[in-house]
């Protein structure tokens, strides 16, 4: 029993130390910059994608508003967490660590770089560098192209990668390369992570149920997984891989968050009766003092000269 409480206090005293200790981050993961300038359009998107994804644990930047966690997570209008290069803000939002979750399923790079864009105007002394072309160490000075096609025969998305270099075109070999499919929320991985073969071709199966606009559209995202070798190449596109779905109203019926029209009868009933009863509850209390006042008045008046 002493060895369990020991160790109980050991890692109470112990866990939050590590916890709180630098986030160190690779040395060739440092230098990673956005291959395109932040502006506001960028920081917009951004904002918008960081009130869904951050807000609730990081609150609003320079507000000082973040959630009180054990290590707290910070706010990111603070020199702290502004010292980080962009970089290393990018793989602290990818890969996650602890209670900070990982975005690297959730959202695309691209969509990363623009919540760093919005971070990034609360730091007046910030100064953006860009990546000046995006390049592919595997195929130097080439142009690298991603093209998506759906095969309903198969229910699959095909995708293409090619490296065109002046007048040639070769495909992209080995390359790792996942698909995601944008819903509500976040993004959904279609399939795992499929490798393009000799013709640089790789084959992702889509979900059976697959949900779709009313036409059964489905935007969908592709990109290399390691960036570093290819470059940082996505392709979006719709295709018509889903089933075709018609939106259900959250209001069409009675719902505990619908108007009082719709609400369920039972909250209707509580809620006048509660109403009722708190107000039952101050009638009675006004005619008992209304009591009391008439009885003092009465006493007062038979003992002339003197109040009670």
């Amino acid at each position: 029993m002493k060895s369990l409480l020991l160790s109980i206090l050991i890692s109470q005293l112990i866990l939050p130390v590590m916890n709180g200790q630098d986030w160190v981050v690779p040395a060739d993961k440092k230098g990673k910059l956005s291959s395109f300038p932040f502006d506001e359009t960028t920081r917009n998107a951004g904002q918008k994608l960081y009130t869904v994804n951050c807000m609730s644990c990081h609150g609003t930047p320079g507000k000082g508003n973040y959630l009180k966690l054990v290590p707290p997570p910070g706010d990111p209008g603070t020199d702290k967490i502004q010292h980080n290069s962009d970089g290393e803000i990018f793989y602290k939002v990818t890969e996650g660590r602890g209670q900070m979750p990982s975005f690297k399923s959730v959202l695309t790079s691209t969509e990363i770089w623009n919540i760093i864009s919005f971070l990034r105007s609360f730091n007046n002394s910030y100064k953006q560098q860009v990546m000046p072309v995006i390049t592919s160490s595997a195929y130097p000075g080439a142009l690298i192209s991603l093209f998506l096609s759906f095969n309903q025969a198969e229910n699959s998305i095909i995708l293409h990668a090619s490296a065109v270099k002046e007048t040639s075109s070769v495909p992209v070999q080995g390359a790792a390369v996942k698909l995601l499919a944008d819903r509500t929320f976040g993004h959904l991985s279609l399939d795992e992570e499929q490798v393009t073969d000799k013709d640089g071709m790789a084959i992702f199966k889509v979900p059976a149920g697959l949900r779709g606009d009313t036409a059964g559209n489905v935007h969908v995202s592709a990109r290399f997984t390691n960036e570093e070798l290819f470059g940082a190449v996505i392709k979006d596109t719709v295709l018509k891989a889903g089933i075709k779905t018609i939106p259900v109203s959250l209001v069409a019926q009675r719902a505990m968050w619908n108007n009082v029209r719709k609400a369920p009868v039972w909250i209707i009933l509580t809620f006048s009766l509660g109403v009722l009863i708190a107000w039952g509850f101050i009638f009675v209390v006004l005619m008992k003092l209304r009591d009391i006042f008439i009885i003092g008045d009465t006493l007062t008046k038979d003992v002339p000269g003197e109040k009670i």
